[in-house]
């Protein structure tokens, strides 16, 4: 049941492509290329898809029949459902991390891109 667990990865991983494709290379796209923001978006989506949490995570490792069952039991079953619902957790983890460290991403982007591009006071 491993297999599961890196599949929906894998799965969220592409979507989050896709989605981030639509989006303006400038922020969004450069503040998704940061690894460690990367990663919080991933785990964001996956810790918001119907019936996913660590628990069942681990339990999907362990092999239990029963929860693996639960688990497939409250996602639907409609492929175009099951993607809307993805994406729309995408985009709210956009938000939601860009909302919450937009002061940090733009420090990092600013040092990134220009070392000094600070606002200039030469001209008063």
């Amino acid at each position: 049941m491993e297999t599961v667990v890196k599949l929906t990865e894998q799965s969220v991983i592409g979507e989050i492509n896709s989605v981030l494709d639509t989006y303006p290379y400038q922020p969004y796209q450069q503040t998704f290329a940061i690894p460690d923001l990367r990663q919080e978006l991933i785990s964001f989506v996956i810790q918001r898809l119907p019936g996913f949490n660590s628990q069942i995570a681990d339990s999907l490792l362990i092999n239990d029949d029963d929860k693996v069952n639960s688990f497939h039991n409250k996602l639907s079953r409609h492929p175009l459902e099951q993607k809307i619902h993805l994406q729309k957790l995408i985009h709210q983890g956009i938000s939601s991390i860009i909302r919450d460290k937009s002061d940090w991403i733009s420090n990092y982007l600013c040092e990134t891109i220009e070392p000094n591009c600070q606002t200039s006071y030469w001209f008063g």
